[in-house]
């Protein structure tokens, strides 16, 4: 089972870099365009400032991972701290159902994250040279970062609620995955337990300690969050509507309505007015 492709299929994610070199002194960062961060510290020592937290020092080689817009400072002293540096930015905005399940925050030591280190060692070589193309290499690589971090994540069980502390869960994958995979056919609770051999019951307490939501919600909020991927892509609202589960577009807007507070229409010119203003 490919627990990770069809969800970044959909909701991928796209990295900018925007530095590359030693630092010295306080970098602030303010989250104000609406992208998470990544800080790769490859040489030195930088205090993390600003979070919900203490202060926090790293001394190692680490990973910085803020897959949401964040307000935060990185500070080095004298001798300086050798960084890489990338904003991201998740398909579907901070909401969408990926980056919605990962935590504020996640410090790691690149000591502790194996299945990363060829990938690490490429990115470095890559920063210290001075290769053509080498921005759009160090970009693609940190999407490969990301990919692999999530990888490790999965694996090693590192987070425990949302819908990648889900896709870990041996019990609640396999139910995950066909909702993922087929979200126009009419799951029900106890299709979706059977698919996880638990009980209706036991499948719906599980779901919801783990997940946060009721089966319901998630199947509710996965197949809206396609359809405002839809939406974007400029498809109608019949098509729309039988790849997401709907008889018609307005069961369909119904149940737009009923999650978002708003009608498709009325999205998408909220959208359009969002854009344009990050333009202006």
């Amino acid at each position: 089972m490919d627990r990770l492709s069809t969800l970044l299929s959909q909701f991928g994610v796209r990295a900018n870099l925007f530095y590359s070199g030693k630092l010295c002194g306080l970098s602030s960062y303010d989250g104000a365009e609406g992208r998470g961060y990544i800080h790769l510290l490859q040489a030195g020592s930088v205090t993390l400032l600003g979070l919900d937290r203490k202060d926090l020092l790293l001394t190692r080689p680490s990973l910085i991972f803020m897959p949401r817009p964040s307000r935060h400072q990185l500070f080095a002293g004298d001798e300086g701290a050798q960084l890489l540096c990338a904003t991201m930015e998740f398909e579907g905005g901070v909401d969408n159902p990926l980056s919605a399940s990962l935590p504020d925050c996640l410090v790691l030591s690149l000591d502790e994250l194996p299945m990363l280190a060829d990938t690490l060692k490429w990115m470095f070589r890559e920063a210290a040279g001075s290769h053509c193309g080498r921005e759009a290499a160090l970009e693609r690589l940190f999407e490969l970062l990301i990919i692999l971090l999530f990888r490790h994540l999965l694996e090693h069980h590192q987070l425990h609620t949302g819908v990648m502390a889900g896709l870990a869960d041996p019990r609640l994958s396999r139910s995950l995955l066909q909702i993922h995979n087929a979200p126009h056919l009419a799951w029900s609770i106890a299709g979706l337990a059977s698919e996880s051999n638990m009980s209706r019951a036991a499948y719906a307490v599980h779901f919801r300690t783990v997940i946060g939501q009721t089966p319901a919600d998630y199947l509710l909020s996965w197949r809206i969050s396609l359809a405002q991927k839809r939406l974007r892509e400029g498809r109608s609202m019949t098509l729309i509507a039988s790849e997401v589960g709907y008889e018609s577009p307005s069961a369909l807007a119904r149940a737009f309505r009923r999650k978002t507070g708003y009608s498709p229409r009325d999205w998408m010119k909220d959208v359009a007015g969002g854009e344009d203003g990050a333009m202006t």
